[in-house]
């Protein structure tokens, strides 16, 4: 038979499971914060993401430009539209971490070695995958220079694949 004090340790961690579950049932994925995503930001931009003084090679020609946007149609514009911002991609702010603006401030904050690095290797957690040995070295360089001269935010319509013309 069981003591008293065995008792009362199974009911309390009986009702701890019970409150746990109960707890867990209700569990939803929510925005981050103001705060938490201060600090996210700061992490990835000192800490996680490499790369900081790595200099593009190629230099920024209006073909090196045409050859990066040709580089993001392959690669970005599923998650980023055409105009590197959203445009037409309905998952894009349902996803947590809402899938950024590449023209926004916090974006063109990192330096042209980081933002080839998150190409090469992708961002964890997020939602952003590597693309080592999907893109070339200079697909991925030509990449940074066409987002850090975005087009005009619609200006170039929606990815195919999302727009009515798609079959």
């Amino acid at each position: 038979m069981m003591a008293r004090h065995e008792f009362r340790l199974f009911a309390v961690m009986a009702a701890a499971m019970a409150f746990a579950l109960c707890g867990l049932s209700g569990c939803k994925a929510e925005p981050a914060g103001k705060l938490e995503t201060a600090a996210i930001d700061d992490a990835k931009r000192w800490v996680t993401v490499g790369d900081k003084h790595v200099v593009n090679p190629l230099p920024t020609t209006p073909e090196n430009i045409a050859e990066g946007k040709e580089s993001f149609s392959h690669y970005c514009v599923a998650c980023h539209g055409m105009d590197g911002q959203n445009t037409g991609v309905p998952f894009a702010d349902a996803m947590s971490p809402a899938v950024p603006s590449l023209a926004s401030r916090e974006v063109q904050a990192y330096s042209d070695g980081q933002l080839h690095w998150i190409i090469e290797y992708g961002l964890r957690p997020s939602g952003m995958p590597a693309s080592r040995g999907i893109l070339t070295d200079e697909e991925m360089w030509s990449a940074v220079i066409y987002i850090r001269h975005l087009p005009a935010a619609g200006s170039v319509g929606e990815p195919r694949m999302y727009s009515d013309a798609a079959p």
